[in-house]
């Protein structure tokens, strides 16, 4: 049974950042395509940013670009999402996914429904 368990969320002034972290058990995480969602209060869930398998190739939505950084360690079987200049707006419960197999277009991978495996979340609150 594949598990996800993300962690490192808080509360942060407005400016600051974190290091959100996902480890995955149960499977070859190697061989998991790997993304990170969010959920606003009121909002619908969100894609974030997606990483291939090895690392190669990297995906974010235009409103991070330039702040959020996805990474993973294939040898610790974690994702991360290193979020900077945390603003208001970034509040939100954010999961990390998994799915088996490369996706061709970006519309698929920011597509929650791409996703088989989902973690339960942590929670980021920014204040301003």
């Amino acid at each position: 049974q594949v598990r996800l368990v993300e962690s490192g969320g808080g509360l942060e002034q407005a400016g600051a950042s974190l290091r959100l972290s996902c480890v995955v058990s149960g499977g070859t995480f190697s061989r998991y395509h790997m993304s990170w969602f969010r959920q606003g209060p009121g909002k619908e869930r969100e894609f974030v940013a997606h990483i291939t398998t090895n690392g190669g190739s990297t995906y974010s939505t235009d409103s991070v670009k330039g702040r959020f950084t996805i990474s993973r360690d294939n040898a610790k079987n974690t994702v991360y999402l290193q979020v900077n200049s945390l603003k208001p707006d970034d509040t939100a419960v954010y999961y990390c996914a998994a799915r088996l197999g490369p996706v061709q277009t970006l519309t698929v991978l920011s597509s929650k429904t791409s996703y088989a495996y989902w973690g339960q979340g942590t929670q980021v609150t920014v204040s301003s």
